[in-house]
């Protein structure tokens, strides 16, 4: 999982221009062996046998697949250990942009910060007006700098939790004042109360079923508050190994009426999108995450929306492909409809649950005549 740091600099360096369009494994592969140069700049590409990591456009022979390792930056391949080809200098993809910059140290200020630094010392720090500032790091990074820093702590608690600290300390060492302000927010984005997410989900209580549909196999997944899953896959006992995955300890429970009536909502929405959804669910995110969401649910069947428009929609231009990652996060199929979103030049993009999938709920909207889609009490957490 990306930390909010991770989380910014991949936003940060979203200014290629057809971001959305090399967004999966296959996509990069055959931009490789085309040397696409309109994907110069949106990924690289590690070679495990010679330790060196290239541009797409690299005019290196063209290396097995086996042995290739795509990354979303030249930085997390050096991590990983690669080295830079001498001959097509991927390190040097990008000139520095001083916004950019300053909107990264920023990032980096807050990262490092016991307290959060107030608007005026951040703006300050980086030589910009606190307005204008303000304005800028919402444009480049997608949340104000008040949501970033909080979701920073968040995400301190969250491994302060997994380390094995009481709650208390886990609040007070990640820089929360005081416990009130940190329980404000903190089943937004926890999914459950601080005590069960240290446990691993225990004494959650959860119930699901498993069934057939035009699409294959199905996984409906609810907690007492909604719905917290709805998955795809061609065998089904790889939807229940990742549910118990995914919430460790938590007690899976039978069937109940409420229960069994969300599933049925559901089933009948596979079959007739055109009858609209009407759910309460239960899932996770960060801020930006949530955002992407909510304008997903926005979008009605039988219409479809690019990444880049998405990203226009929450004012973060240049965020196409933090849009396709909260997109490839979202764990409630067509409930928040991610399948509605597609390339900027009208084909399928990407689909954690497989593009034949995706391409099947499309054609299903695209034949009705659709009446709107309504997700009522969304608990999105």
């Amino acid at each position: 999982m990306h930390t909010a740091t991770t989380q910014a600099i991949d936003t940060l360096e979203m200014n290629h221009t057809n971001v959305d369009a090399y967004l999966t494994d296959p996509e990069r592969w055959q931009a490789l062996v085309h040397r696409d140069p309109g994907a110069d700049g949106a990924f690289v590409y590690g070679v495990t046998t010679t330790g060196v990591y290239c541009r797409p456009t690299c005019a290196s022979k063209r290396p097995n697949r086996g042995n290739v390792r795509f990354f979303d930056r030249w930085e997390e391949a050096e991590v990983a250990g690669f080295r830079p080809c001498r001959r097509c200098a991927p390190s040097s993809l990008r000139a520095k942009d001083p916004h950019r910059e300053a909107i990264l140290r920023a990032c980096q200020l807050m990262d490092a910060a016991e307290m959060p630094p107030s608007l005026d010392d951040l703006a300050r720090t980086v030589g910009y007006s606190p307005s204008y500032f303000h304005r800028l790091f919402k444009r480049i990074v997608g949340v104000t700098p008040k949501q970033y820093a909080v979701e920073k702590r968040l995400s301190r608690v969250r491994e302060n939790l997994q380390a094995g600290t009481t709650v208390t300390e886990a609040v007070y060492e990640a820089g929360f004042g005081s416990g009130s302000r940190f329980y404000e927010g903190a089943a937004a984005s926890l999914g459950m109360k601080p005590s069960t997410y240290q446990k691993g989900g225990r004494g959650m209580r959860i119930r699901f079923a498993v069934t057939q549909c035009f699409l294959g196999w199905v996984l409906i997944a609810a907690t007492e508050k909604g719905v917290c899953a709805i998955e795809f896959a061609d065998e089904p006992g790889v939807l229940e190994e990742r549910l118990r995955a995914r919430f460790s300890k938590a007690e899976f429970l039978e069937s109940d009426p409420a229960f069994r009536e969300w599933s049925a909502q559901v089933l009948a929405y596979l079959e007739s999108p055109h009858d609209g959804l009407d759910l309460p669910l239960d899932v996770r995110g960060t801020a930006f995450q949530r955002r992407v969401w909510t304008a997903l649910c926005e979008i009605p069947p039988g219409s479809t929306a690019s990444y880049g428009e998405i990203a226009a929609r929450l004012g973060a231009p240049k965020a196409a492909r933090a849009v396709a990652q909260a997109c490839a996060a979202n764990a409630v199929s067509v409930a928040i409809p991610c399948h509605r979103i597609i390339r900027s030049d009208g084909s399928l993009g990407g689909y954690r649950w497989g593009l034949e999938r995706k391409r099947k709920l499309l054609e299903r909207e695209a034949s009705k005549t659709t009446r709107g889609e309504c997700v009522d009490e969304v608990h999105v957490l």
